[in-house]
């Protein structure tokens, strides 16, 4: 199977057995070959949505060093492009988040993006200007 890109939501949901939407992210996960793929923003929205929960903060961040979960990398050189994707979304004020994974997306020509957020990315658009493979189906 091809490379999958991982949002925040995803991963919060996996760490978090409140989430509704955990069982249906962990299920999807199982279906994955690994490594997933990801970004530092991605994480550092992570990390801050579960501050709460220092265990699965420290879970998030052990994930990095096991294999489940590679970072992607975003050199200072590619802040142009980041932000040229958040000016071609302003209308849905799109967080860096969001922005650097459609970048890295079209960069390594990745289609498939592990995401809750349906609304953002059923409109931001890939290499070729195609649509993202969403995943999981809601």
């Amino acid at each position: 199977m091809r490379r999958v890109l991982v949002d925040t939501g995803p991963l919060v949901a996996i760490l978090s057995d409140a989430d509704e939407h955990h069982e249906a992210c962990v299920e999807m996960l199982h279906s994955l070959p690994g490594p997933l793929f990801s970004c530092w923003p991605v994480i550092t929205e992570a990390v801050w949505l579960l501050r709460r929960f220092p265990t699965a903060v420290d879970r998030l961040l052990r994930s990095l060093h096991s294999g489940f979960l590679e970072i992607l990398p975003l050199t200072s050189l590619e802040a142009e492009g980041i932000a040229k994707i958040i000016n071609r979304y302003a209308n849905l004020r799109p967080q860096l988040a969001d922005a650097a994974l459609v970048y890295l997306a079209i960069r390594d020509n990745i289609d498939t993006v592990f995401t809750l957020d349906r609304r953002d990315f059923s409109v931001y658009r890939g290499a070729r200007n195609r649509p993202f493979k969403l995943i999981p189906e809601l």
